[in-house]
Formats: structure tokens, C-alpha cells, sequence
């Protein structure tokens, strides 16, 4: 009962809620609505209704979330701050008064996490076996066999950095795990602060004995600390962990070449400066003070935790095979016109030159649709040539692989390579070195922007003609992230969506103004101008006019005054976003009828739709899919793609998404309109979108 209370107050935090606005401002804080998404992932770590390992990984996956947000966001609010800048951002804050929010917030969540994993998570994982142990209750051949253990494996590795007038204060490397130790001479009384890093090649949960019962590795190094430090008296020894800026502040254009830019600036990043400290709480004042003075940061840069730094660890508890205490596995559907033409022999050239085809990931298979588009494509003798888009792939990418054999047969290959894509640029590097090898025309996109579209154009000739093969999705070329991302992808030979991208590959490739485009929607130039048109045009509908819009984010200020007006004007918006919103609901007189929840579940949202009932002409609906949210970045600062779907079936797969994301009967959370996010929908999760959506994926094949 407990922690359904807690859970409930996770969920709704009412007029206290720090995410809460002035009700002058009609604007939400970026950031701080990016901490209360990262909060919701958290509640369905708290939610008892959520598989316990599940609940591990949530706590895990919220860790590695605000990991990178210290590393991006808060970074970036510092070097504003260090550049004196006092203009505040649309939400009202300055970038001081916005890291001090963020401050306050992440140390509530943290001592939110902290005690779900101390008075839920642990003791609930105990009930089923899977105990972590502390090495003082160890029984003593326990500790015996893991001394051995350490004697072998750990011992030889870890190297002691003290810091003395003739040794300075060690570097710290960006999220490794430490332990800081303070040892005193008995002989001279003299102290020594000292450094430890603890291995991250060596698993943070060590086996006691079998697969389910273990100690942590800092606590197994602790108790051994004798064997590095000898003669000497440990006065105290804690964890902590280092957060530092990661962006790459890399301006492309005085980039004479850009590859060995970015491996310079890789670099470098590991030298950034540190944004965050954690320490667990009540460590002494004077050796907390000796380190902040030392990595230059501030009092409000530190985060106290009361057990466990780094939950991110829980991911290794969270793969545990053990599985009741997991979803039950749903397996990945292959679309129904796949499936007829791999039994007869038909490619899925043949497929899509019949009718185009939409398919739906995960609930239906990445790799026998959009990999096996790309696979054909390198083996087809009728094709002629292959261009696509890379933004994130994986280390074995299949795609990568059949672009290669397809370079190596002969045929015309070309790749737009987004080696910027944030956290992913050394694999792109490698990526980029191995295709230009197998002779892969690689090419790194338009000077001054990301190329974040999700295209494939292949040509092939089919006898009649030479044809244009398109795949436009909504997700990156990552088979990975295909199994856990819900994303959409299209198929089409469609003449004027394969003109456009001809002309979008001609612009990314070579040397000549963005063309106007026929059907697509693409950014930087076009995408905001014709989003606002469409939305303009909705209200003029007033009440009888809808907007829906499903999408990661929407931050952009232009696009939501649209939607303001829009709503003013009497028109519903209906908003489906998995992170950052900032927008405000329920406004008089500015969002009364604007309506945003939020869906999170065993799959990420990730797909962008946008539905606009009245359209271009009044009577028929138009639904687009691509890789564009509304952040300015998207729409200003990057290369994106946004395609009409106009076959019936198609824009009817979309409704009937929508429709169940929509049903207030699932479970989501509803933006209030004092800025907090309330859970709602039925207990626990026995209505879930994303299961309507599986089974509705596995009973209906034929698109």
C-alpha cells in the first residue's frame, strides 16, 4: 500500500509541483518539462503493477537519462552562465534561476529513486532470490572465495592515485565510478586524500554464488582496501561519480575536414568540464569541500545519494534471465504482404510496385521489411543505384553490411552519414571509414546542419522503366533500437515522392539550392512554413476543426502560438508527446482546448504523426509521418523529412493508432494545467495502448 501511495505522488504533485509556471508565462521550461518526463519514466519504476525487472530497468534507463541531460542540457546553461548571459528563455527563467530549479529537482528525484530502490526494488528482488548482499553479512567463506577473487581479477588493475604537493589532484574521468579514499600514517598522523577508479570492464554486481545473489564491486574493493594502502589507516571510503560536458563544440564550417574534426573533438570531450558530483550523503564537509574546489564546481553541483551511485547498474540486473519477473515476450509480426510475396517468390520490389506498404515497428519486423528492402536491393541485378540517410546505426549494422556488398558488386552507393549524431559519432566514424573502403560514396550532409532524415532511394529497372524505390520512417536505421523503439516506415514507388527525393539526395550530395518539393515536407526552409499553414487552416474551421499531433517533443515557440490561436479559435488539439512539451493546457483564453498526455510502456514512442481533419481541400484528412519533432532544432538547424500518407488503409492504420493512444480508458499521464503530469487511465495496466496495438498489428496483415 505504501508504494502505491508513493506512486501516486509521483503522479500528481498538484500546486506544488516545481514544473508548475507563473500563470502569466505561455511557456514551459524546456528543461525542467524534460526532468518531468524523466520523472514519469521513473514513476513506472515505482508502479507495482510494472514486472519487477522491468522496474529495475526503468530506474536504470531514468539514470542514463539525466546522465545525458547533465552532459547536454546543463552543460549548456553553464557556459551561458560563464558567458554572462542574463536573457531569459521563453519559459521566463534566466539560465541561473533555471539551473537552480534543476538543482532542487534532481536531488527530489534522486532521493525519490533512492528510496524506491531501498524500501522497494531491493527487498522485493530478495522475495525472489535475486538478493545483493552486504559484505559485512557475507558468511565467511563467502568472503574468503570472493578474497580469492579479488586477489586474481580486481587486484592487479586498480591503481591508487594520491594527492600530495608532489602528486596533484587526479582527473576524473566522465561517468566512472570511483572511490575516494582517506588513509592516515600512524606514524607521522599525516592524511592523504586518495583516488580509485573502479574498473568498468568488471560487472558492478559480482556473483556470490550461482547467478542471483551478489555484492557490489566498490564494496568487495572497500573491504580489501588493506592490500593497496598498507601500513596505513583508512579513516573513511565512499563512491562518487564525475558528470561532464560532452557536447562537441565543433563548428563545421571552418571544418576543413570534417571526420578529423569530430575525432579531435571526441576527444576532447572527455576533457570537458565537470557539471555534477555525486557523493553519498553525509560525507565530511572538508573532504567534499577539497573536491569541489578541485573540479570547480558548485554547491548546487552536487547531488547526495543515500545508497546507490550510478543506478544506471540496475540495467545488469535488469537482464537477468528470469522470466516471470519480466514482460512476456511479444515477437515482431511480419506485414501480411511480405509474408504472401516471400512464399511466392516475390520480391518486395514487386510488393511496393503493386501498392505501397506501411509497416509498424517493433510490433512488426524491422528486418524483414526494411532490412530486407536494403539487403535485395545490394543483391537485385536490376538495381542500378542506392542512397540512403544514416543519422544512428548500430556496431554490426546488416544495413551497413548489405550497402557494402552492394558498393563491392559494382553498383552506384551513397550515403549520407550524420557523423554529429550525439553520443554515436565514434561508431558513425567507424561506419564512415569502412563504407568509404568498400567504395560507398560518403558524404556528410549540408555545412551547418544535422541531417536527421530517415530516407532510402533505390533505382532500379524494371523493364517498362527505370523506377524509384523510396523508404521515408520515422525511426533511425538501427536494428537495436528497431526492437524497442516503435517507429513507422513507408514504402512507396510513387513518381512524385521519388522525385523528391532524388532532389533531396542532389541537395545533400552536391551543390545547389534546396529545391521545392512536390509532396515531401523538409526542413530547414519548408517544413515550418507548411506545419503552420496547416495548423492556420485547421482553425479557420474553429469547432469544427482537429489537430492531432503525436511526437517526442514540441518546444519550438512559433508552432505553439499556432496551436494557442488555433485553440482559441475553437479548435481541438489533441497531443500525444513522450518528453518535453512546452506547452500549457487549459488556459482561458489561450489553451482551453488543447489536451497533451503523455504514453510510456515497454516500448519508447518515437513515431511522429500529424492529423489535420479538414486537410488541403477541406474534406479529406491529412496525416504525415517522419523524422521531424517541433523543436526549433528540427525545424531550423536540421535536414528532415515529412511525407503525406494518402492510400486508405494507410491513413486508417494511423486513426486507429491515435485512437487508442487517445482512449482515456489506457493508461497515460494528462498535463494539468498547472504544469504537473497526472496519471490516469485503469489501475495498474490492464489497458494498455501499447498492447492494443500488438495484437491489433498480429490480426491485421494485409496493407
Amino acid at each position: 500500500m505504501i508504494f502505491r501511495r508513493a506512486l501516486r505522488d509521483l503522479a500528481v504533485r498538484g500546486a506544488r509541483d516545481p514544473y508548475a509556471r507563473d500563470i502569466g508565462s505561455r511557456f514551459a521550461s524546456r528543461e525542467l518539462s524534460w526532468l518531468a518526463f524523466n520523472e514519469r519514466v521513473l514513476g513506472l519504476a515505482a508502479d507495482p503493477d510494472v514486472p519487477l525487472l522491468e522496474r529495475c530497468k526503468f530506474s536504470s534507463i531514468f539514470s542514463t537519462n539525466l546522465d545525458e541531460f547533465f552532459q547536454i542540457r546543463v552543460a549548456a546553461l553553464k557556459d551561458q552562465v560563464a558567458a554572462d548571459i542574463l536573457e531569459p528563455s521563453p519559459d521566463g527563467r534566466t539560465p541561473r534561476e533555471t539551473l537552480a530549479e534543476i538543482s532542487r529537482t534532481v536531488q527530489r528525484l534522486s532521493d525519490t529513486q533512492q528510496t524506491l530502490w531501498s524500501q522497494a526494488l531491493r527487498p522485493e528482488l530478495a522475495v525472489h532470490d535475486v538478493v545483493l548482499e552486504r559484505w559485512d553479512d557475507l558468511p565467511r567463506p563467502d568472503r574468503e572465495r570472493l578474497g580469492a577473487e579479488f586477489e586474481r581479477r580486481i587486484f592487479p588493475v586498480l591503481t591508487p592515485l594520491s594527492v600530495d604537493p608532489s602528486h596533484p589532484f587526479p582527473y576524473i574521468s566522465n561517468l566512472a565510478l570511483n572511490l575516494a579514499v582517506v588513509a592516515r600514517n600512524p606514524r607521522s598522523g599525516e592524511e592523504r586524500f586518495a583516488r580509485l577508479k573502479v574498473p568498468r570492464t568488471l560487472p558492478r554486481f559480482v556473483p556470490v554464488d550461482g547467478a542471483t545473489r551478489f555484492v557490489l564491486l566498490e564494496d568487495l574493493i572497500s573491504a580489501h582496501l588493506d592490500r593497496l594502502f598498507r601500513g596505513m589507516e583508512i579513516l573513511t571510503s565512499f563512491t562518487f561519480r564525475v558528470t561532464r560536458n560532452a557536447d562537441l563544440s565543433l563548428d563545421d564550417e571552418d571544418a576543413e575536414d570534417l571526420l578529423a574534426a569530430v575525432e579531435m573533438e571526441l576527444r576532447r570531450r572527455r576533457f570537458g568540464r565537470a557539471v555534477r558530483l555525486e557523493v553519498p550523503a553525509g560525507v565530511d564537509a572538508r573532504t567534499l569541500g577539497l573536491m569541489r574546489e578541485e573540479l570547480e564546481i558548485e554547491e548546487q553541483d552536487v547531488t547526495t545519494v543515500r545508497d546507490l551511485v550510478d543506478a544506471s547498474a540496475l540495467a545488469q540486473l535488469a537482464a537477468l534471465d528470469v522470466p516471470h519477473l519480466r514482460y512476456r515476450p511479444w515477437s515482431a509480426t511480419t506485414a501480411g504482404r511480405l509474408t504472401a510475396a516471400e512464399l511466392s517468390g516475390r520480391s518486395i520490389f514487386e510488393v511496393v510496385r503493386e501498392r505501397q506498404l506501411l509497416v509498424h515497428h517493433p510490433y512488426e519486423s524491422f528486418a524483414s521489411s526494411t532490412e530486407a528492402f536494403v539487403g535485395q536491393a545490394a543483391t537485385d541485378p536490376r538495381v542500378q543505384s542506392i542512397k540512403m540517410t544514416l543519422y544512428r546505426t548500430s556496431g554490426d549494422s546488416a544495413i551497413a553490411r548489405h550497402l557494402v556488398r552492394a558498393a563491392e558488386a559494382g553498383k552506384q552507393v551513397a550515403v549520407v552519414l550524420e557523423l554529429k549524431a550525439r553520443f554515436d559519432e565514434a561508431r558513425n566514424i567507424a561506419w564512415a571509414r569502412e563504407l568509404e573502403y568498400a567504395g560507398v560514396h560518403v558524404n556528410y550532409g549540408i555545412v551547418g546542419l544535422k541531417t536527421h532524415a530517415k530516407c532510402v532511394l533505390v533505382v532500379r529497372d524494371d523493364g517498362d522503366e527505370m523506377r524509384r524505390y523510396v523508404h521515408l520512417g520515422t525511426g533511425n536505421y538501427n536494428p537495436i533500437t528497431a526492437r524497442i523503439y516503435e517507429d513507422i516506415g513507408f514504402f512507396t514507388c510513387e513518381d512524385a515522392i521519388g522525385r523528391d527525393a532524388t532532389e533531396l539526395f542532389n541537395y545533400l550530395t552536391g551543390y545547389s539550392d534546396e529545391p521545392d518539393y512536390c509532396t515531401l515536407f523538409v526542413a530547414p526552409h519548408q517544413l515550418r512554413p507548411r506545419m503552420l499553414e496547416l495548423i492556420h487552416r485547421e482553425a479557420t474551421f474553429g469547432e469544427r476543426g482537429r489537430i492531432t499531433l503525436k511526437l517526442n517533443s514540441i518546444s519550438d515557440p512559433a508552432i505553439i502560438d499556432a496551436l494557442y490561436a488555433a485553440s482559441a479559435a475553437g479548435t481541438r488539439v489533441e497531443v500525444v508527446v513522450r518528453g518535453i512539451c512546452c506547452m500549457r493546457v487549459g488556459v482561458p483564453d489561450l489553451s482551453e482546448r488543447v489536451h497533451v498526455r503523455s504514453i510510456l510502456g515497454r516500448y519508447l514512442e518515437h513515431s511522429r504523426i500529424f492529423r489535420f481533419d479538414h486537410g488541403t481541400d477541406d474534406t479529406t484528412p491529412i496525416h504525415l509521418i517522419g523524422s521531424a519533432d517541433m523543436m526549433g532544432r528540427n525545424l531550423d538547424r536540421r535536414v528532415e523529412t515529412l511525407v503525406p500518407l494518402t492510400h486508405p488503409k494507410h491513413r486508417a492504420w494511423l486513426d486507429r493508432t491515435l485512437e487508442y493512444l487517445l482512449d482515456d480508458e489506457v493508461v497515460h499521464f494528462a498535463l494539468l494545467p498547472d504544469g504537473s503530469w497526472q496519471r490516469r487511465g485503469a489501475a495498474g495496466f490492464m489497458i494498455d495502448a501499447q498492447q492494443r496495438l500488438h495484437d491489433w498489428a498480429v490480426s491485421t496483415q494485409v496493407r
